[in-house]
Formats: structure tokens, C-alpha cells, sequence
């Protein structure tokens, strides 16, 4: 086994790599190095999964980072149970080729109770009286003490949030070398997220974007001197590429003019009640997932689906099949945005009327993914001092909301989930790999072949077990 270290930099594509990041241009250089046709949709959650089982979503399961579970008439986004992936994952399978073959899943998703030796993720705590609290889980229990001595507190908000910024890939670098001068794991699994916060928050390709591409090559610069001084193989690894998007689609508030949502006052906010309503849209990224109630519409919310500007495509019957995407959680269609769109959950009319959550952080209560918590609402005249009374409120035990976010779509400039037109924004895999197709192009599911040859040293199957 030789011991490797992959270093997934979430939103790299071949475009980027260029004076901006001299060491990653280095990397690329003296290595074999191919695009990644994305998975679909090109997701974090998906993408993960398809990369360490060698499966398509059909067969994994993740077919986006939420979908809506009908038995339970709920969404969920951002479940970390390992249980939701289906399939042998890669460090299994190295396992049983080896029975010594340890790994350590730093920060990648679905990233609690899986059969990896060493795992970190962030998970806050939630106390009964409504508070959260920032935290880590990690996997044995009791690394997570032991690791924040050592490196103190996991910044949180510097991970998601309108603070999200290099202090959290920061952190999580530390965190991978941390493991292995302790434990020497075969296989690291390293998660950087900066360049995919970033650029949905300012675009790619903007003067601002060089500032970003410079802080994350630093990292990763002394990540590969570490790992190299430790005779650690490494790996660079991303999961999509960001474009930029300059219009939103508002998909469910479509659906709301034609009476398809249910719609529910609760204290005076409006809230949608996915059971009971005809149709609805999950959003996710260029993605959204429709899910259809009542089966004698069906066909009338596909044609509307397809209408809508911004929509370049919906799937539905066998081309959800022919996509890969085949599974009991996928939408009874699934609509993919044009290269210059994306979609929100939004589904209310009137802004004084949104619920409590449109205006706060909360990636588990909102119906979809919502970008638009990467931004300070700019009405805020002076938003350090209403962050300063909310968190003083919150510390004298009042229970109170970080209202902090707008609820404007227009501000996100980046995104991804849809295959981009441009082959130079798909990811990439480099690395020392003896049958990559140097400057060629390789399908998302064969990653896990080159990643299990290239670990085991024995040529093996391209797909997951």
C-alpha cells in the first residue's frame, strides 16, 4: 500500500490553475493530470459519493445534497450519516485488501458513523433551550478534545455563513496534518471549501478571485511539502467547477401561481407544507429536484417546468434513467438551469411575509439551498453592531434571531451543478497515476479506480463493488 493523501480543493477546474497558484501549477506540471466529467447534478454530496463508491447516483443514493423523503412528507439537506451512501466505499475495499489499511475522512461529507478510522466534520450542538453551539464530531469521540487543544476551536463561521473565508480550510489543514504526525492514516481524505464559498459569493474570473486562488495554493503549497517530507503519495482532487450566473429562478413561486403549494400562516410568516402541497420544487445549485403529489397534474407540471425561463432542460421518465439518477429520492422530474441561472427555494410573494429562517443561517430548516447566507443584507446600516446585540441578547439567555440575511438572489454570482459547456470548468484529478489519461478526460465514477490502483498499487475495476 502507499500511503496517499487526497486533497480535494473544491471548486477548481483547469482554468484556474495559472500565476495565481504557482504550486499548484507545479503540481499539475509534474504529474499526470485529466478533467473529470462531473457527476450530475455537480454537487459536493453527490460528487463525494460517486468518487468513493465508483456508482452513479441511481445506485449510491445521494442524488443531491437534499432531497424530499415522501414517506415523512420532509426535506432533508445535509445529513451526515455515512448509512445514506450505498455500496462499498474506497477505503472497504482497500481494507480488504489489507487488513492494516487505515483512512481518515477530514471534513468530506456523510462523514458520521462510517467505517473510516479517523473522521472530523462539523456538528454544532443544540441545547434544549433552542441555542446553538459551535462544535465538531469526530470519530474516536475522543480526538475531538485532543485536537481542539491542540489547534483550538474549529472557526465555524469562517466554514458556512456570511463570514466563510480561508480560516476554516485553514483549520482543516491543520487538522489533516495533525492526524497524521498521530496516526499515519494509508489513506487522507482532505476537504478544502475555500475557492466554492468564495466564488459563489463574488464570481469566478474576478480580480477579487486571484486574492482567493492565492490564499488556498499557500495551503495547499504546505500541504504537499509535508505530506512529501513524509513519503505521503498526494493527490489534487475537485468536485466541480464554479461559472458564473447572474439570474435566479424562482421555481416554487412559479408553482405557488398555480395553486400547487400549500401555504401555512404560522405567527404571521408564511410557511410551505411540502406534504400537503400538489407540487414543489427542492432546490440545489442549477439543479432542482420536482416533486409531484398528485400524480393527475404531473404532466401539467412538467410543461410549466419547461416553460420557465432560465430552465435549459427537464428530465423526466427514462432520461432521469439515462442520467444516472434513478433512485426513490430523485423528483419526479429534475430541471436543470441554463449556464447563466440557478435556482432558489424561494416560494413567498412578499418579503414582509418570508419565514423566520429565509433571513438566517439555517441549512437544515430551509426547503433548498439558499446561497444567498454566504451575504450581510445591505440594508443593515450597521451590521457589527446588530451581529454584537444579537450575540450579547443570546448570551443573557434571550432567545432572539440572527436576522442578518437579504433575501435579494440577484447578489450570488457563481454556481454549479449543471455539466459546464466550457471542458476547461470541469474538475480535476492529478496525481501519480500510471493509466490516468494525462490531458485527457475520465468520468466521474472511474475516479474511484484510478484512487484504488493508485493506493493498492494493483490494477483494479474502474466501478465500486
Amino acid at each position: 500500500m502507499q500511503r496517499t493523501a487526497v486533497i480535494n480543493i473544491v471548486g477548481l477546474s483547469r482554468r484556474l490553475i495559472g500565476e495565481n497558484t504557482p504550486n499548484l501549477r507545479g503540481f499539475l506540471k509534474a504529474n499526470a493530470c485529466c478533467l473529470v466529467q462531473p457527476a450530475f447534478p455537480a454537487v459536493t454530496c453527490t460528487a463525494q459519493a460517486t468518487y468513493l463508491t465508483g456508482k452513479l447516483p441511481g445506485e449510491h443514493g445521494v442524488v443531491a445534497n437534499g432531497w424530499y423523503d415522501s414517506s415523512l412528507a420532509e426535506h432533508h439537506f445535509w445529513k451526515q450519516s455515512n448509512h445514506l451512501v450505498e455500496g462499498a466505499k474506497l477505503w472497504e475495499v482497500l481494507r480488504q485488501q489489507d487488513p492494516e489499511f487505515t483512512c481518515a475522512k477530514l471534513f468530506w461529507w456523510f462523514n458520521m458513523y462510517s467505517s473510516a478510522d479517523f473522521s472530523i466534520t462539523p456538528r454544532p450542538i443544540y441545547p434544549a433551550d433552542g441555542s446553538k453551539v459551535f462544535d465538531i464530531y469526530t470519530s474516536p469521540m475522543d480526538m475531538r478534545e485532543e485536537l481542539k487543544a491542540d489547534l483550538g476551536d474549529f472557526p465555524f463561521p469562517a466554514f458556512w455563513g456570511p463570514l466563510a473565508g480561508i480560516a476554516s480550510s485553514r483549520w482543516i489543514a491543520d487538522s489533516a496534518m495533525w492526524v497524521e504526525e498521530k496516526h499515519q492514516p494509508s489513506l487522507s481524505l482532505v476537504y478544502l471549501p475555500h475557492l466554492d464559498y468564495s466564488f459563489q459569493k463574488i464570481g469566478p474570473g474576478t480580480p477579487e478571485a486571484g486574492l482567493e486562488l492565492r490564499r488556498i495554493d499557500r495551503i495547499f503549497g504546505e500541504l504537499l511539502a509535508f505530506y512529501q517530507q513524509r513519503d505521503v503519495n498526494v493527490v489534487v482532487l475537485s468536485e466541480y467547477g464554479i461559472t458564473p450566473v447572474d439570474r435566479p429562478v424562482h421555481l416554487n413561486r412559479v408553482f405557488r401561481e398555480r395553486g400547487w403549494l400549500a401555504i401555512k400562516d404560522e405567527l404571521g410568516r408564511e410557511m410551505i407544507d411540502l406534504g400537503a402541497s400538489k407540487a414543489f420544487a427542492i432546490a440545489d445549485h442549477q439543479v432542482a429536484h420536482v416533486y409531484v403529489n398528485d400524480k393527475e397534474i404531473a404532466a401539467e407540471v412538467l410543461a410549466v417546468t419547461e416553460s420557465v425561463e432560465g430552465v435549459d432542460e427537464v428530465l423526466a421518465g427514462e432520461r432521469i434513467n439515462e442520467a444516472g439518477i434513478d433512485h426513490w429520492r430523485s423528483g419526479d422530474f429534475v430541471a436543470v438551469a441554463d449556464a447563466d441561472s440557478w435556482f432558489t427555494y424561494y416560494y413567498w410573494e412578499d418579503d414582509r411575509v418570508a419565514p423566520d429562517y429565509a433571513r438566517c443561517v439555517d441549512i437544515h430548516r430551509k426547503p433548498g439551498y439558499d446561497p444567498v447566507e454566504l451575504f450581510i443584507d445591505p440594508e443593515i446600516r450597521f451590521p457589527r453592531m446588530k451581529v454584537g446585540l444579537r450575540l450579547a441578547a443570546k448570551k443573557l439567555g434571550m432567545r432572539t434571531l440572527m436576522d442578518l440575511i437579504p433575501l435579494d438572489a440577484g447578489l450570488v454570482k457563481g454556481s454549479h451543478g449543471r455539466e459546464p459547456e466550457d471542458k476547461m470548468d470541469w474538475p480535476i484529478l492529478a496525481g501519480g497515476f500510471k493509466r490516468l489519461p494525462d490531458g485527457g478526460e475520465l468520468p466521474a465514477t472511474e475516479v474511484f479506480g484510478q484512487l484504488l490502483e493508485l493506493c493498492s498499487g494493483v490494477s483494479g475495476s474502474t466501478r465500486g463493488q
